[in-house]
């Protein structure tokens, strides 16, 4: 039988397109892995998996071209096999290492999106009373919430069919497709215009990215590579930041946001900051217990310039918040192609951090059946920086997704601690101006110090640098200083004299580096070596710690004779 042929969503034509240019990234993939302790029904849980897709039109669907188009096709019917992987063999932790390299592999799997279907489903046993359902779906179909969607009928149709019953769900007001078409009839005209007014102003001439320093240079293109870590915010803290939170007459997740916004400066020295946030794009009830692909970002743009205090930001922060949220039903899509701004095969458009705030549901129990989340780990990013937070009542959780074509894992584990930090520096300093908050610990502060002042061996204490300089140039005059012979680095660094006075601190990366050093020395002024330049944020706090009058650096921004006047 043909199938049912309807437009695409705005979201489902841009994924769509970034499928034909690069088919096959497992990037777009959800990937899902659900634990069932206790006894299990084969034949029950595989009538339940079908008959979610019987319900919902978008587990049905694929793709065809039309005029040069996506199009959703809706199979009239489909019939998904549940295959079974046994490890009840192995044992228990060869077991569940095996489970999880299952899951790895369900989910880089490609998906073919001109011939369906856009998900699978695979069930490994680990033992009598424990099984894992890994779901591999394509994002162009499905969404976050959507997952929780389908769980939560997964389990009560299980429930039923578990004691020979039939489904207690009502039929779906309405599909996916009934909503890519109204999407399509409503995002024109006036209310297109006006939310094109308000999104064109808040992004006007904003950066084309948020370089935060990283390890390595950003890839010419961007390979979406990327890794997890996982932290708790502790109960303690999580509570006073609620309590904060009510006090100021702001959310949590505004609060969280501006600290990260904070985090974000410090890392990257930008005073305009963009970041994403997710939002569920289901502002009309009818579309809450559906699944599809509904989810949308908006860009969050906040200024720091001025160096304001926590409080002052966290006002711009919620008036950003509840003018987006105002706004929130322009598509992305429509955005990019409207804003047109400055593409590049590195880095996403419009923002490359995302931050987002989720209400975990807690584990579903049916009839004695504990059904738990496990974290399967991806091996993807979609931006360069993204923080996952989820409340789950009292306790805040965070995953932090990176590119790690950028970021090694110790960076982000710094990053990881320098969020924590600041969050327990806002909440005793909430008056404190940004810049003075703490993003350190105790360790990481003396271990800076300690980078930008270096203990000199015994046998050349005594020695001024300088000096040692100049006899080496009166012996070796044409052998290789750095990159220049001595003569040549002589001249470089003993020419005129500097008017500054104080302080400077040296980004000493390469041979401009230590011409600047003994150019300050020669003058009689102090230099202070920043050997932790390779994090930018390190080098920003010996900024503060040491109060220089200037900062030497070249026009790329790492070592050389420009000054940069405070």
């Amino acid at each position: 039988m043909e199938p049912f042929i309807f437009p695409a969503s705005f979201a489902q034509q841009r994924l769509w397109f970034l499928e034909q240019l690069d088919p096959g990234k497992s990037v777009f993939h959800l990937l899902y892995a659900v634990r069932f302790d206790g006894g299990l029904n084969l034949s029950a849980l595989e009538q339940a998996l079908n008959e979610v897709v019987r319900r919902h039109e978008s587990l049905r669907t694929f793709f065809v071209t039309v005029d040069g188009q996506p199009m959703q096709a809706v199979a009239r019917e489909l019939i998904l096999a549940l295959p079974v992987i046994e490890l009840q063999t192995l044992g228990k932790e060869e077991a569940e290492a095996e489970a999880k390299r299952w899951a790895e592999i369900e989910g880089e799997r490609p998906f073919d999106l001109a011939a369906g279907p856009l998900l699978r489903a695979t069930l490994i046993r680990i033992g009598a009373e424990e099984n894992v359902l890994v779901i591999a779906m394509h994002h162009i179909i499905s969404d976050g919430w959507s997952m929780g969607v389908f769980l939560r009928e997964l389990a009560t149709l299980y429930e039923a069919f578990c004691a020979g019953q039939r489904s207690p769900l009502p039929e779906l007001p309405v599909q996916y497709a009934d909503y890519s078409v109204w999407q399509r009839e409503w995002m024109q005209g006036e209310v297109l215009a006006t939310q094109l007014s308000y999104w064109s102003q808040h992004l006007a001439d904003a950066p084309p990215a948020l370089e935060i320093a990283a390890d390595r240079p950003r890839p010419a293109i961007q390979t979406f590579a990327g890794a997890r870590r996982y932290t708790k915010v502790p109960v303690s803290l999580a509570d006073r930041l609620r309590a904060f939170s009510r006090r100021e007459g702001v959310t949590l997740f505004m609060t969280l946001l501006a600290a990260f916004d904070v985090l974000l400066w410090r890392y990257s020295g930008q005073d305009d900051v963009v970041v994403g946030t997710p939002i569920a794009g289901r502002a009309r009830s009818e579309l809450e217990g559906l699944i599809g692909l509904f989810a949308n970002t908006m860009p969050l743009r906040t200024s720091l310039a001025g160096n304001p205090t926590f409080r002052e930001l966290l006002q711009r922060v919620r008036e950003t918040a509840l003018g987006a949220y105002a706004h929130q039903d322009m598509p992305f899509d429509k955005l990019v192609e409207a804003m047109q701004p400055e593409r590049s095969l590195s880095h996403t458009p419009l923002f490359q951090v995302i931050f987002a705030l989720e209400n975990t549901p807690q584990a579903l129990d049916h009839k004695g059946l504990a059904l738990r989340w496990l974290e399967v780990e991806r091996g993807t990013a979609r931006t360069d920086l993204s923080l996952f937070m989820s409340d789950k009542g009292r306790e805040l959780s965070a995953m932090w997704e990176y590119s790690s074509d950028l970021f090694d894992r110790e960076t982000i584990s710094r990053m990881m601690s320098s969020y924590g930090v600041l969050l327990e520096s806002i909440l005793d300093h909430p008056e404190e101006q940004i810049g003075y908050l703490q993003i350190w610990s105790e360790a990481e502060r003396r271990q800076f110090v300690a980078q930008s002042h270096p203990v000199e061996i015994e046998r050349t204490a005594a020695v001024c640098m300088d000096q040692l300089f100049e006899t080496q140039a009166a012996l070796t005059p044409a052998a290789t200083s750095a990159c220049a012979s001595f003569a040549s680095a002589r001249g470089r660094s003993g020419g005129a004299g500097w008017s500054l006075h104080g302080a400077v601190l040296g980004v000493d990366r390469g041979p401009s580096g230590s011409f600047e050093s003994r150019r300050r020395i020669r003058a009689g002024r102090s230099y202070l070596s920043s050997r932790a330049a390779r994090l930018h944020a390190g080098r920003l706090w010996c900024t503060r710690a040491t109060d220089p009058e200037a900062i030497a650096c070249d026009s790329s921004g790492a070592a050389g004779s420009n000054f940069v006047r405070r």
